[in-house]
């Protein structure tokens, strides 16, 4: 079978400072003004633990088949650098590192912005993935994910 990990990204830029955009990133409060994946549930429920946002803060949800169930925690926040440890319970385990990159350009009036996630493939992933990339799976999600954030720091 291929390689034992996986890496997808997708990127963007978006016209506002990239202290506007962290803000959005760094506290999980915010995810549901533009996550993918918070409309797949009208009835989720969800926890926060740690700290309001940054370094421990922590996100955890149950929801239906579609939103399923799993945990996040920030595990790096610098002013350029978001970095969050994911962890899915179901439908499917997994484990993952998900990493915002955000980069000024512009003289710092927008930002390019790069949602990448890695983790390893398990043998049911890698069986998975003759039939479903995680580039078909999951890059349509971060696509979406990062539309709805530039629209949202776009509009604050």
């Amino acid at each position: 079978m291929a390689d034992k990990s996986f890496h997808l990204s997708r990127e963007t830029t978006i016209a506002a400072p990239a202290e506007r955009i962290h803000a959005l990133i760094n506290d999980f409060h915010e995810w549901r003004s533009w996550s993918p994946w918070e409309g797949l549930d009208p009835n989720m429920e969800r926890a926060y633990d740690g700290p309001s946002s940054g370094l421990g803060a922590v996100y955890a949800w149950q929801g239906n088949s579609k939103a399923g169930e799993g945990r996040m925690e920030i595990v790096e926040s610098q002013p350029q650098r978001v970095g969050v440890d994911l962890l899915f319970a179901a439908p499917m385990k997994a484990h993952n590192r998900v990493d915002f990159t955000l980069t000024p350009v512009d003289g710092g009036q927008s930002t390019h912005v790069e949602w990448a996630m890695t983790g390893p493939q398990n043998f049911v992933m890698k069986l998975m993935s003759k039939i479903w990339s995680m580039e078909k799976m999951i890059g349509p999600d971060l696509e979406r994910g990062l539309t709805q954030l530039k629209r949202v720091a776009e509009s604050a």
